[in-house]
């Protein structure tokens, strides 16, 4: 297990490297806020009910009575609702689909089956589920034969993602590379009109 640097809180970061359920929520969350911010969230949810990131006592809950816990101050996420159902949903798909394990998603199959499983997960599309298979690939010892090929440009070596960041140094990196790409789209785009 390698040391995850993706909170900047040491125990929040603990929980997401020792926590296949934690690390998946908080990628669920990771959209429009900061990454330290939506990987926190498990920490947070856990905090909030008892302890531990329960993902069939989250299920079992009505969905509203969740997203209560997620909007309690300080929110889980900038759009408390929207995200807290759809955990809820991730959380309900690994109970029905996954025996309440989200090991299960990744633990069979080489790296093209492992992708489509996670696509398939609710808040999942394609480029977070590439994202996400790298991160399992480089941060977590996933060993599923592809799984850097199936990753896409996510599971080459630099620093493209939240997969690459050890630290703070990388985390400045990943950031840089992540501006720099959004520069060139926009130049791109510009040129277009």
């Amino acid at each position: 297990m390698t040391d995850f640097y993706l909170t900047g809180d040491p125990a929040a970061d603990d929980l997401l490297a020792t926590n296949d359920d934690a690390l998946l929520l908080g990628m669920c969350l990771d959209q429009q806020i900061p990454m330290e911010k939506a990987f926190t969230g498990p920490a947070v949810i856990a905090e909030r009910m008892g302890g531990s990131v329960d993902v069939a006592a989250i299920a079992a809950m009505p969905e509203e009575d969740f997203v209560e816990v997620c909007a309690r101050k300080p929110a889980v996420h900038r759009f408390p609702g929207s995200m807290g159902a759809r955990v809820h949903q991730l959380c309900t798909v690994l109970v029905d689909e996954y025996d309440g394990r989200a090991a299960a998603v990744w633990e069979q199959g080489g790296g093209p089956q492992v992708l489509k499983r996670l696509k398939k997960l609710p808040g999942f599309g394609d480029q977070k589920a590439r994202i996400f298979l790298a991160l399992l690939g480089k941060r977590r010892g996933l060993t599923a034969e592809g799984w850097r090929e199936a990753a896409g440009d996510y599971g080459l070596d630099g620093f493209r993602s939240v997969a690459d960041i050890t630290d703070a140094e990388s985390l400045l990196r990943v950031r840089e590379t992540k501006k720099a790409a959004k520069s060139l789209a926009r130049q791109a785009k510009q040129e277009l009109a």
